[in-house]
């Protein structure tokens, strides 16, 4: 350790401690936190990990690398149907870190605490071997018995998405190739809308609450759209078709499947969107819209659920494709 730096404990007291204002925290002055739910809730945990390099650039912005870690986990709560309600971080920093990195990084978490009332619990911090590491386990609450999982699917259900898909992947694609854009007629507009989308992913926490009430079954879109109505479908028990004339895309996926369809579709299914996808009973399809609309987070009806053992189906001018060749992030 650098000796202009400070030690573990002048560490978390300095930039860490701030960020514990719940008194289930203890300050950060104990060993673990002390967490109780509200009456009549269960509890939501879920846990993401994000390494320099794979899921972000070593370069990006600390703020933007904190908001993102931050908010791939709210986005599972959403989907839950749950509230956030505290995080424990875990950071594993690189030997060159400096204090101004992270009272970068620090901001980005405070300010993200405060778009949506959720506060650091506790956690862990050491050095790594190999980059930058951010681990997240967040905690939310839900009413008793009201979780939201990917296993409800029924058929007739509607299935239902968010936002708009396939944004996140051409905005990696941007940053990895500096002629993506000109080479697949991008505006200035396009590039910078699709790269914030993969920088900041915007979790549907407004939606929480519908789905609770409408949704059979739920999950965020992270490796995306047809790999997860996959899992879904599996998960499930049932089949599911997409129409994909009705998923909605920004202008420059419209642009983008003018220009390069197969491109197009590999970004459909590129994942790091973090939207919702929900199945909902068709009898109560109307009311979920209008209620997500009210809420301030739009919903569009993109396919149906089927009887079935686990297949997805795409649609196109009504005549089938196959979605497995675009592929879908994975791990290993």
């Amino acid at each position: 350790m650098s000796k202009d730096r400070p030690g573990e404990f002048e560490l978390i007291r300095k930039f860490f401690a701030p960020l514990a204002s719940d008194p289930g925290s203890l300050g950060l002055t104990d060993d673990a936190a002390v967490f109780v739910p509200e009456d009549g809730c269960d509890l939501v945990l879920t846990k993401d990990v994000l390494a320099s390099d794979v899921h972000f650039f070593r370069d990006d912005a600390p703020e933007t690398i904190a908001a993102k870690a931050l908010r791939v986990n709210l986005s599972d709560l959403a989907a839950k149907g749950a509230r956030p309600r505290g995080y424990l971080l875990g950071l594993a920093l690189p030997s060159d870190w400096t204090e101004g990195w992270l009272e970068r990084f620090c901001a980005g978490l405070k300010a993200d605490q405060s778009a949506f009332d959720i506060h650091l619990l506790g956690g862990d911090t050491i050095r790594s071997g190999n980059g930058l590491q951010v681990s997240i386990t967040a905690i939310g609450q839900v009413p008793a018995g009201r979780t939201v999982r990917r296993s409800g699917a029924n058929p007739d259900d509607v299935l239902f998405v968010t936002g708009t898909v396939g944004d996140a992947a051409a905005g990696l694609k941007i940053r990895l190739d500096g002629g993506f854009s000109a080479q697949n007629g991008l505006t200035a507009s396009d590039e910078r809308h699709l790269l914030d989308r993969y920088l900041l992913p915007r979790p549907r926490l407004a939606l929480a609450r519908l789905l609770t009430e409408y949704a059979s079954a739920s999950m965020d879109v992270s490796d995306g759209l047809f790999a997860d109505s996959a899992h879904m479908a599996m998960a499930s028990g049932v089949d599911i078709e997409i129409d994909l004339a009705r998923v909605p895309v920004s202008n420059g996926l419209k642009r983008l499947r003018s220009n390069a369809r197969s491109t197009y579709v590999a970004c459909l299914n590129g994942g790091d969107d973090y939207e919702i996808l929900a199945a909902v009973p068709s009898s109560r399809a109307t009311a979920f819209t209008k209620g997500a609309a009210s809420a301030g987070c739009p919903v569009t009806a993109i396919g149906t659920v089927l009887e079935g053992g686990g297949h997805v189906t795409c649609l196109e001018d009504g005549v089938r494709v196959d979605w497995q060749s675009a592929g879908g992030f994975t791990h290993f």
